[in-house]
C-alpha cells in the first residue's frame, strides 16, 4: 500500500509539472488535445492542541491533515479528481496514507450531473465542506459519527466518503438567474473508502434543498443502507442456547436523516444541522487489520443516536479577522446519560487566500465520563497551494 501511494504521488508530481509546462508553453511538452485542463493542488493543517481531560491529558503539536490532489477536465464535459491523504502512519487504518477521492463526473447539463468513483456522501451540508473552510477544530460531532468520518457503526475512518454512483443537479431558476432547487442522490457500497461491498446491499443516500434568498439554504437528507462484516460472533437462539457463527456475513441496517439550514452571505456564516440515526454498531471499530473479523454487537450504545450543532462565524474585519462560536452536542445512545456537549469560542485570521490561523477554546461536558467537564485549547495553521 505504501509503495502504491508513493508511485501515485510521483505520478501526481509529474503530471502537475506537465500541466504547468502546458500552461506556460515553456518546454514544448504537450498533453493530449482531449485534456482541457489539468492542475495539481494541496493543503496542510498544522496544529497545537491541549486537553485537560482527566486520565487523558494532552499537550501536543500535530500534523492534522496533509493532502495533495490532481484534477482536471477531459472532452470538455468531464471533470475528474484524485486526492491522496499523505500524512499519518500505517499503524492504524484511520491515520495511514490513503486515497480519499478518485472520481469522474459528467457535467454537460447543470440539472443532471453524473459522478462515479469514490467521493463525499451526499449527506448533510457540512460533510462536503473543505476542512479549512469549515472553520472550527473539526466537523461537528454528529457529522463525524453519522456521515462517515469516524462512523458510529464501526467502519474505518472514511472522511465522509464511499464508493458509488451519484446524480445531482440544480434547476428552477428565478428572475435573477439563480437556481432555487438542488437535488442529489447516490447508490454506494456502504463500507467506506477503498473497500468493496460485503453484503451485496447498497446504501441509498440523498438530499434536497431550496435557496429562497441568496445565501440561504434549507435542506433535508435521507440515508438507508447497511454496514457489514464477514467474521465471527456468538448469539442466542430462540431457546436461549449459544450459537457460534464463524466466517459469516453480518449486516447492520442503518437508517438516518438530517435537517439542515445555512446562511452564508455578506462575509457571515450561520449554520445548524440535526441528524438522527437508527441502527446497531459493531463493538470493535475497524482501525487495523483483523478488526473486521469481530462481528460482536455493541450492546452498550443500543440502536439510536442523534445530535445537533449550531455555529456562527462573524466578520470583525471583513475578509480578514473573524469571531466564531459553536454549540455542538452528540448523544451516542440517543439518551442524555452519555451526551457530549462542546461550547466553543474562537477567532480566525486570514493572512491571504492561501494562509490562515485559527484559535479556539472549548468547554466540554461529557456525561459518559466520571468527571464530566474538561477544557480543550487548539491553534491551527492552515495553508494551501
Amino acid at each position: 500500500m505504501k509503495r502504491t501511494l508513493m508511485m501515485a504521488l510521483m505520478a501526481l508530481t509529474l503530471l502537475g509539472a506537465q500541466a504547468q509546462e502546458k500552461k506556460e508553453e515553456s518546454k514544448g511538452i504537450k498533453l493530449p488535445s482531449w485534456v482541457n485542463e489539468l492542475k495539481i493542488s494541496g493543503y496542510a493543517m498544522l496544529q497545537y492542541q491541549a486537553s485537560t481531560q482527566e486520565g487523558a491529558k494532552s499537550n501536543s503539536f500535530n500534523l492534522r491533515l496533509g493532502r495533495i490532489a490532481l484534477d482536471g477536465r477531459v472532452f470538455n464535459d468531464w471533470y475528474w479528481k484524485m486526492q491522496l491523504q499523505v500524512n499519518g502512519n500505517t499503524a492504524t487504518l484511520g491515520s495511514s496514507p490513503r486515497i480519499v477521492d478518485l472520481f469522474i463526473e459528467w457535467q454537460k447539463y447543470p440539472f443532471l450531473k453524473v459522478k462515479v468513483g469514490q467521493f463525499k456522501r451526499p449527506f448533510t451540508f457540512e460533510n462536503p465542506m473543505h476542512p479549512i473552510d469549515q472553520g472550527f477544530i473539526g466537523y461537528g460531532q454528529v457529522v463525524n459519527a453519522l456521515a462517515g468520518f469516524s462512523d458510529r457503526a464501526g467502519a474505518q475512518a472514511s472522511n465522509g466518503r464511499d464508493i458509488g454512483l451519484q446524480l445531482q443537479g440544480d434547476f428552477l431558476k428565478n428572475s435573477e438567474g439563480r437556481n432555487l432547487l438542488h437535488y442529489q442522490v447516490g447508490v454506494f457500497n456502504g463500507q467506506g473508502i477503498n473497500t468493496g461491498d460485503v453484503d451485496q446491499q447498497k446504501d441509498i443516500i440523498g438530499g434536497l434543498w431550496v435557496e429562497p434568498i441568496k445565501g440561504l439554504r434549507i435542506g433535508a437528507f435521507g440515508f438507508t443502507g447497511s454496514y457489514a462484516r464477514k467474521g465471527n460472533w456468538t448469539d442466542l437462539d430462540a431457546n436461549g442456547n449459544e450459537v457460534v457463527h464463524q466466517n459469516e456475513v453480518r449486516s447492520l441496517q442503518q437508517r438516518r436523516y438530517a435537517f439542515s439550514a445555512e446562511y452564508k452571505a455578506n462575509d457571515w456564516t450561520v449554520r445548524s444541522e440535526y441528524i438522527h440515526s437508527t441502527g446497531q454498531a459493531f463493538k470493535v471499530r475497524n482501525q487495523k487489520s483483523g478488526d473486521t473479523n469481530d462481528c460482536t454487537i455493541n450492546e452498550a450504545i443500543g440502536d439510536k443516536a442523534d445530535g445537533v450543532y449550531a455555529l456562527a462565524i462573524a466578520p470583525v474585519i471583513k475578509k480578514k479577522l473573524y469571531a466564531k462560536a459553536r454549540y455542538d452536542m452528540y448523544r451516542s445512545d440517543g439518551d442524555w446519560d452519555k451526551a457530549k456537549t462542546m461550547y466553543e469560542i474562537g477567532a480566525n485570521y486570514v493572512f491571504c487566500k492561501n494562509l490562515q490561523i485559527n484559535a479556539e477554546y472549548a468547554f466540554v461536558n461529557d456525561r459518559s465520563l466520571a468527571k464530566h467537564n474538561y477544557n480543550i485549547f487548539c491553534v491551527d495553521l492552515d495553508f494551501r497551494f
